[in-house]
């Protein structure tokens, strides 16, 4: 049959077959709310109702600045599922972005938890689009004074619909769901996903050499909804029935770790910067995990030294992701294969630190400055391009040219070499990469090295000026609270690691690193930082 693939199916899907299991919230408001699939379907099609009711039509945006949790959950299925486009906006975004994204992607309604009160406060007198505002809360919670005009309470909508609705059927290649980039060039731009590669997508990741997703799971996922649709999971985890635990604005080590063990948790994924938080507060407390077995960690490396430590202190096994937005936005998962079985410690390690191999719908190649595929040799690194299902041709209302190349490829802006097996590993972002004396230095593999080092508790290595070897490596360093370390003892911890001509020449030492909107470092705050740094002449 040619059935076309609608998010809408997923959720009655989730009904039919897994209509009892648990979604557990931590909601803003403070208590924990508990409901199942079949509860979330029902309140999913009252919303469509009001949004209806509220004039919204088919391909009208409908933007959110909401945590991960059952409301949020309940608008990616009623928006798409009526035919409008859920825009997901990212509120650790500057202002003037925010302001940018929400006027260039036209939306019409806006949905928000109280978090962000003060910051739609200011946001709405900029964008007359937006007709009304909603607060995801009930009538008991709504703000008792407030500038913004024609606010609603999102339970109250609700409360006046009925459920019966009837998902419409239309094309699958109609637009779903809309994520701007994080913008650290230019403004944010927009990537405009449709029914058909957001399911496909979600199938992919449910596989079990990707996030191997189950009837049996309970999937908490610490990346935020508003991040590239939280990976996925939103999607992937009722295909297959999993249990969602959502945590809200909780994101601490300590809110985190009781969530974990409270619903008994056992996958997870998120950014680093996350894991470092929790880390910290087990290690500080003394705890372990007792339910929870394996995380997938992206958005940026996750670095050598802390999954050793999740893996050996806490018994978590570590898998990497790597993708961007433009790709929906996974691209590889960091999963063995049956011939791993009987390598070494170290050289599963060793496997484990790449950043994966792709699915099927992922297709990839590693290019030279001429644009010849280069070897799958695991060594010979070039721009990773990209093709597939679920990654973007062109970005949404952009008068500029295609970002594709003449073939067809999306270019992804990373630097990497593939293996024969199709293992990725990602030496460095191409503008992140240093020059110096016509060789590249890798900077990822400088910080994860000095990540290795007790002292540290994080590390970006930057390329500054030299006046003769064009970049050298410079490394920023948070020293974990209490300890001693110098600049000697930092470049020492280099020796017998990597090249000599590679180490860094210099170490500066800082409060904190700045970090852009999705918890990466951000490497273009530093080089204006430290644009005018001096290195050591010797």
């Amino acid at each position: 049959m040619n059935w076309p693939l609608m998010i809408a199916s997923i959720i009655r899907h989730a009904d039919r077959c897994h209509g009892d299991t648990e979604i557990v919230s931590r909601t803003v408001e403070g208590p924990i709310h508990r409901y199942t699939y079949r509860d979330a379907h029902t309140r999913a099609r009252r919303l469509a109702n009001a949004l209806r009711r509220l004039g919204v039509g088919d391909g009208d945006r409908v933007g959110t600045l909401a945590w991960n949790g059952f409301r949020h959950f309940e608008l990616y299925y009623a928006v798409s599922g009526a035919g409008a486009v859920i825009h997901t906006i990212n509120p650790r975004l500057f202002h003037d972005q925010l302001v940018y994204i929400v006027n260039h992607a036209g939306d019409r309604i806006v949905c928000f938890d109280l978090t962000f009160v003060p910051l739609v406060e200011k946001l709405a007198p900029l964008c007359p689009n937006v007709t009304t505002w909603i607060a995801m809360t009930d009538q008991a919670h709504m703000p008792s004074s407030t500038s913004l005009p024609n606010l609603l309470c999102y339970e109250e909508l609700l409360a006046a619909e009925s459920d019966d609705y009837a998902w419409p059927d239309f094309d699958e290649n109609t637009a779903a769901t809309l994520c701007y980039t994080s913008g650290t060039t230019g403004n944010p731009k927009g990537a405009l996903f449709s029914h058909r590669s957001t399911v496909l997508h979600a199938l992919a990741c449910c596989m079990p050499d990707a996030k191997n997703y189950s009837a049996q799971s309970v999937v908490l996922p610490i990346v935020p909804m508003f991040h590239v649709n939280a990976w996925g999971i939103p999607y992937s985890a009722p295909i297959v029935g999993a249990k969602l635990v959502f945590p809200g604005a909780g994101l601490d080590g300590k809110s985190l770790y009781e969530l974990f063990e409270s619903e008994r948790v056992e996958t997870s994924a998120g950014v680093p910067t996350v894991w470092l938080g929790i880390i910290n507060y087990m290690k500080q407390n003394n705890l372990k995990f007792t339910t929870f077995k394996s995380t997938t960690i992206g958005g940026s490396a996750c670095p050598p030294a802390m999954m050793k430590t999740l893996r050996d202190e806490f018994g978590v096994r570590v898998q990497h992701g790597w993708g961007m937005t433009e790709m929906s936005p996974v691209g590889t998962i960091g999963t063995p294969k049956s011939k791993h079985r009987d390598w070494t410690a170290d050289q599963r390690m060793a496997l484990a630190l790449k950043q994966g191999r792709p699915p099927f719908g992922v297709e990839m190649k590693a290019v030279d400055a001429e644009g010849r595929e280069l070897p799958r040799d695991g060594v010979s690194a070039g721009d990773i391009m990209v093709r597939g299902p679920w990654v973007v041709r062109d970005y949404f209302k952009s008068d500029a040219r295609s970002p594709l190349s003449a073939d067809g490829w999306f270019p992804t802006g990373d630097v990497g070499a593939i293996d024969g097996d199709g293992y990725l590993t990602i030496t460095d972002r191409s503008k992140d990469v240093i020059k110096s004396g016509g060789e590249w230095i890798s900077s990822i593999e400088l910080e994860n090295i000095a990540v290795g080092h007790p002292s540290v508790l994080e590390a970006a290595v930057i390329g500054v000026s030299h006046p003769k070897w064009g970049e050298r490596p410079l490394l920023v360093v948070v020293k974990r609270e209490g300890a001693s370390v110098t600049r000697e003892d930092l470049l020492r911890f280099y020796d017998g690691k990597t090249a000599n001509w590679c180490r860094p020449d210099d170490v500066v030492f800082v409060e904190d690193l700045p970090h852009t909107a999705t918890g990466k470092v951000s490497k273009k705050t530093l080089r204006e930082k430290f644009s005018d740094h001096r290195l050591p002449t010797v």
